[in-house]
């Protein structure tokens, strides 16, 4: 009686998972320790789905073991890995389970490329392997019995986790074995079949039969459930349904045989007998249904028995009113299985391989928190060189503190000299006009690699089109104009970036014309620079001024201003903070992440002190610069004011606003280097996605073709046609064969009166000798006459031979030529009379010549005329 299901497994293509991953930890971690830690553990993910899938798997715990650490894995690596058709895109083929293939192709697979598809699928293989272990169980033992059960209702929860799940994992319409309503169907199959392993464990222990009837009614009830909802789908093995239906009457008939036990126990003798005679109705609709897929004799015997029995005593001591069925009290339920909850690990034995990795959904928010932080710091400091090159500015426009130092008149003012110094130290002309040359280079190879990556993306969507076009609903994938949208975008992105550096690159290029001639004088030798500067009488009275001494003090507090915000620019870029366990806090505690209200708490914690004080130095400034305008006015006034001094001061300030520009324009030359520099890392990292997309897209696309060739293949080469009814009907049996019309479609003739069947052995006609004219034209005679039946009428329309000549005939037999003396078809031939053998005399019973046969009905008087059959006289 103990038929259990078991489910076949699911086989998958290979996937080489090492690739895309470990080119994915290259890009994303730094080199070192922690990213060959990362590197391991992608080689010993490949090598365990290559034990979970890439090979046959006994009917044992330890296989199980394999595939549930492969799931456990799959889960704890789908939040760390961005997996995704434009990301890393692994594409991952399965076949259906149920399907066994054709004459002209392979089974029915499907390919995606999502992580949540191959979770599914090993999910299922994990049920159907937890099935087979259950299936093969002894269930005469206690522990395998025991073992069975647990499995039952592992593969119950898995397919039931994936009913719940699958549409949501899959952006495709999934095969047929995962699909909701199949995966469903099996869920409450391994629940059924896990209660009857409890109601098998509590008859061997005999437990009371009230609690074995429930046990068994519950059971009925699952696999009714079950049977209900596969009853009119064609998406499992036609075995099963017939083995559901028996499970139901079984469990049923066990439940009643059970029920009558207790009714007996009860002395409701009449209500023992109505169950157990229910119980073998049931039990006999096996037999009779399900005889081949189910043995119910022993059940049988012994209800046979019961009933024997109960009738027995019924019919001599108790006389007890047998009840109708349906008047009978309803047997209880009790249920002790449930489907196990998935909620991984499964595996006694995972071990996380990326447990160092943080998830995708922190990494992300790291990302933007990174993106804040250099927002905030980049504001700070970029506030600090703003307010700076103000500072320089106003103190060129004044020629300060070139003024104070050139009372002499016809020296170099030492702020002079030391800038100009300082400009050859850096380089000078050659240094500037190096990095401008460098420029159109590295912009030129930044544009060549994205421009080569969007003609990937191009010349594949351009084949998608081209193909979609071509196949029209059959080519079902994702278009590639639509999953190439984000990758799109970002190019746009990327192409936006450059043009705003090549009109950066041409503002620094115009500010440097601009001041190319006094940089240049600059970088001359003291002595050709000295020339250079005009010549002045000096105002040495202003030498011991007051005013030049508060000058002085209100420039030695600007350069003050200045030294602290390089020190506070420093501080500023050194601060560090580690956020991952603050975005991992929050992940744990509330599911997810709210990164901007963390991320903006944190930079002001961290940051808001150091706002301060740079808002603190720019209001020094701003009131120092008003001082020393202010000073340097009543300056001025006190100074001798000559056109040789206008002309020397007018020259010493150029001098001083190209040292600013030069200091400035070589750091904006530096900084679009190291810009085209990183971009260019950048820029590979966006070519090798678009690489690696493209490259799953076209293994994608020549297996979509494939698919769609075998199935063209398949496909009926003319529509479907009507079988005449002659062909699909079969006849009824005759005695003998049935002559086949000449035709296939014939008129219908006039209804004539049955024949009377001729002597068992008549005599041979007697034929005399005729020419061969006379022959009969319309029809041969039928086959080697075996008796001699004596003339007749002819029938309505000439008859064939026996058996049809022409294949593909219902009943059409090859028969030698030689075996039919009357040929058929065959051209026109003298008629060859019956030739007795020499000496031999006739028939002993046969009449005169031209008589008939006595006892044989004569032909009707109208059909004498008519032709005969067969050859006379």
């Amino acid at each position: 009686m103990a038929t259990f299901i078991s489910v076949p497994l699911k086989k998958s293509s290979e996937v080489d998972l090492v690739k895309p991953l470990s080119k994915y930890i290259t890009v994303s971690y730094p080199a070192g320790e922690e990213q060959a830690e990362y590197v391991r553990a992608v080689d010993e993910l490949n090598k365990l789905r290559k034990n979970a899938l890439g090979r046959p798997l006994d009917k044992h715990d330890s296989s199980l073991e394999i595939l549930l650490r492969y799931y456990d894995q799959l889960c704890a690596l789908e939040p760390k890995f961005p997996f995704s058709e434009n990301q890393i895109c692994l594409t991952f083929t399965w076949k259906d389970a149920f399907d066994k293939g054709s004459l002209f192709g392979g089974s029915v697979k499907l390919s995606l490329a999502s992580l949540g598809y191959e979770k599914t699928c090993v999910l299922f293989n994990c049920a159907a392997l937890a099935s087979q272990i259950a299936a093969e169980q002894n269930m005469d033992n206690d522990e395998c019995l025991k073992t069975a059960a647990k499995y039952y209702q592992l593969a119950s929860g898995a397919f039931s986790h994936i009913k719940d799940t699958v549409l949501s994992a899959l952006s495709r319409e999934p095969t047929m074995d995962i699909c909701p309503e199949t995966v469903g169907t099996l869920s409450l199959i391994m629940l059924a079949q896990a209660q009857e392993v409890f109601f098998l464990k509590a008859t061997s222990d005999r437990m009371k039969d009230a609690v074995i009837a429930k046990l068994a009614n519950q059971a009925a009830d699952f696999y009714g459930d079950a049977f209900k909802q596969c009853q009119y789908k064609d998406n499992l093995p036609k075995e099963v349904l017939p083995v559901l239906a028996a499970k139901h009457c079984i469990m049923q008939a066990n439940a009643e045989l059970h029920q009558s036990a207790l009714a007996k126990q009860k002395k409701h003798f009449g209500e023992e007998i109505a169950r157990l005679q229910h119980a073998l109705e049931l039990v006999k609709t096996v037999a009779s249904r399900y005889d081949e897929y189910v043995s119910v004799k022993d059940l049988m015997d012994k209800i046979n028995r019961a009933l024997t029995a109960a009738k027995k005593d019924n019919d001599f001591i108790y006389h007890d009113r047998v009840p109708e069925v349906k008047d009978l009290e309803q047997i209880g339920k009790a249920a002790l299985v449930k489907a196990t909850a998935i909620t991984p690990p499964l595996s006694q034995k995972f071990t996380d391989l990326f447990e160092k990795m943080v998830p995708m959904a922190v990494q992300q928010s790291m990302s933007v928190y990174g993106q804040r932080k250099n927002e905030t710091v980049n504001r700070l400091v970029g506030t600090m060189r703003e307010a700076t090159n103000l500072c320089n500015g106003v103190l060129a426009s004044l020629n300060l503190p070139a003024a104070l130092e050139d009372l002499s008149g016809d020296s170099i003012p030492q702020s002079i000299a030391d800038k100009a110094k300082s400009i050859v130290e850096k380089g000078g002309l050659q240094s500037i006009e190096q990095l401008i040359k460098d420029l159109p280079e590295l912009l030129t190879r930044n544009r060549e690699i994205l421009d080569e990556s969007l003609k990937m993306l191009d010349d594949e969507e351009s084949t998608d089109n081209e193909l979609r076009g071509k196949f029209n609903q059959r080519w079902n994938r994702t278009p590639s104009g639509d999953l190439y949208k984000p990758l799109r975008t970002e190019g746009t992105n990327f192409r936006n970036v450059l043009d705003k550096a090549v009109q950066a690159d041409q503002v620094v290029r115009d500010r440097y014309n601009a001041h190319c001639d006094m940089i240049a004088l600059l970088c001359k030798p003291p002595n050709e620079l000295s020339a250079a500067i005009p010549s002045a009488n000096p105002t040495k009275t202003l030498q011991g001024s007051e005013i030049v001494n508060v000058l002085r003090s209100q420039l030695a507090q600007l350069e003050e201003i200045k030294k602290e915000r390089e020190t506070l620019e420093g501080e500023i870029k050194a601060v560090t903070f580690d956020m991952s366990v603050t975005f991992l806090t929050a992940l744990a505690q509330d599911g997810a992440i709210n990164e901007e209200q963390l991320s903006l708490a944190q930079l002001d914690k961290l940051y808001g002190s150091y706002n301060e004080r740079v808002q603190a130095s720019l209001r020094s400034q701003e009131e120092l610069l008003g001082q020393v305008q202010v000073s340097h006015q009543e300056f001025s006034s006190l100074k001798q004011s000559n056109t040789e001094a206008n002309q020397r001061e007018e020259v010493l300030k150029k001098l001083a606003s190209a040292h600013d520009s030069y200091v400035e324009i070589s750091n904006n030359l530096r900084e679009g280097t190291k810009f085209y520099n990183d971009l260019t890392e950048i820029l590979l990292k966006f070519q090798n996605k678009c690489s690696d997309i493209v490259f799953a897209r076209k293994t994608e696309r020549d297996e979509l073709l494939k698919e769609l060739q075998q199935s063209i293949a398949r496909e009926p080469s003319a529509p479907s046609f009507s079988v005449p009814a002659y062909q699909s009907t079969p006849a009824a049996p005759v005695a003998g064969p049935t002559p086949a019309p000449r035709t296939v479609f014939q008129p219908q003739q006039p209804q004539q009166q049955p024949k009377a069947q001729p002597p068992s052995r008549p005599p041979p006609p007697n034929i005399a000798p005729q020419a061969a004219s006379a022959t009969p034209t319309s029809a041969p005679p039928v086959g080697p006459p075996t008796n001699n039946p004596p003339p007749m009428a002819p029938i309505s329309q000439a008859q064939g031979p026996p058996y049809p000549t022409y294949q593909g005939y219902p009943g059409f037999y090859q028969v030698p030529m030689g075996y039919n003396p009357y040929p058929y078809n065959m051209p026109n031939m003298a008629f060859m009379p019956f030739q007795g053998a020499p000496g031999q005399g006739g028939y002993p019973g046969a009449p005169p010549a031209g008589q008939p046969y006595p006892g044989y009905p004569q032909q009707p008087p109208q059909q004498q005329q008519q032709q005969p059959y067969y050859p006379q006289q």
